[in-house]
């Protein structure tokens, strides 16, 4: 059983095994894959496996001995899934491998927000504080979250992993959901008003693309702060920015955004109030490992002649 791993880079810079991968399979791993190398680097696999290397129609076509495709993420929009489904190629994704991992990661920016850690720890170093005339300094105001409201956009895993974080800091929950039915769910344009702080946590959708635009960023109350975790194409950017310098929103925290990696000239990139990280919510060594162990489980029901968190 030839098994191809395209990008293997993100789930394991080297600090994972892929030894339960190898003892299903003869396996070849490569950190990164360009799109003129997909072809050839699939050809002769019966199992393919990736993360963001597209997987075309015409790759299928090319590689007749696929049998099996895996995505080392939740999201499986970098496979054509009709295309493998009429070729007979199931695909399977890693869903809930990185709640906690997530949840936690919403708080470190909404807390670099709300207390400025990072940068006051950096004025310290630079002396600001030995040559202080006060016992102490701030930059900038400083935020408590006891009695803010924070509202959920998206209630899955994710976000009522979220919500009880906030609850523990003392803060009060809303969410917006097209599916679940919790006392605390409420409409959109109510989450927009009454929210301090807004974390997204929906998927991308061709229906909500760009949803946080100039107009809900209108509805949304005075000084709120943005937190996104989700995917970045559900901000227009340049809305956001607009806002941001306006402050409409006091501040953004962002781990993903439009392109990834971003272009030099984002809009986002270099203000003040918007604290951005590369994609990394999802990164914890614990819950990569989690990743890693539901991808060879999935890799290892196939073969059995299981179907295992089949998306296609």
């Amino acid at each position: 059983m030839k098994i191809v791993v395209l990008d293997g880079a993100g789930l394991n810079p080297g600090d994972l095994s892929w030894a339960g991968l190898e003892a299903l399979g003869d396996v070849t791993v490569y950190d990164h894959t360009a799109p003129e190398d997909t072809q050839a680097r699939m050809s002769g696999a019966d199992i393919v496996l990736t993360n963001k290397t597209l997987l075309t129609a015409a790759l299928m076509d090319a590689c007749p001995t696929l049998r099996y495709i895996g995505v080392l993420a939740t999201g499986y929009n970098v496979v054509e899934l009709q295309a493998a489904a009429e070729r007979g190629i199931p695909v399977t994704n890693v869903p809930a491998y990185g709640t906690q991992a997530v949840a936690q990661h919403v708080f470190a920016l909404l807390l670099e927000i709300c207390n400025r850690t990072g940068h006051h720890d950096a004025a310290v170093r630079e002396g600001r504080w030995a040559s202080s005339k006060n016992f102490c300094f701030w930059d900038f105001p400083l935020t408590e979250l006891e009695g803010k409201t924070m509202g959920i956009i998206g209630l899955g895993k994710i976000g009522r992993a979220t919500a009880e974080i906030a609850k523990a800091f003392g803060m009060r929950v809303i969410a917006a959901s097209g599916h679940a039915k919790d006392d605390f769910v409420v409409p959109m344009a109510r989450l927009l008003r009454e929210s301090d702080v807004i974390s997204l946590h929906c998927p991308l959708t061709a229906e909500n693309a760009g949803f946080i635009n100039g107009q809900t960023i209108g509805q949304m109350k005075d000084g709120a702060i943005l937190i996104n975790t989700a995917r970045g194409g559900l901000i227009d950017e340049m809305a956001l920015r607009d806002a941001l310098l306006s402050g409409k929103v006091a501040a953004a925290g962002l781990d993903v955004l439009s392109s990834e990696p971003p272009r030099a000239d984002n809009p986002l990139i270099g203000l003040d109030n918007c604290v951005i990280t590369p994609h990394i919510a999802w990164a914890s060594r614990e819950a990569r490992a989690r990743l890693m162990a539901i991808a060879v489980d999935n890799v290892a029901a196939f073969l059995r002649g299981e179907r295992q968190n089949v998306v296609s």
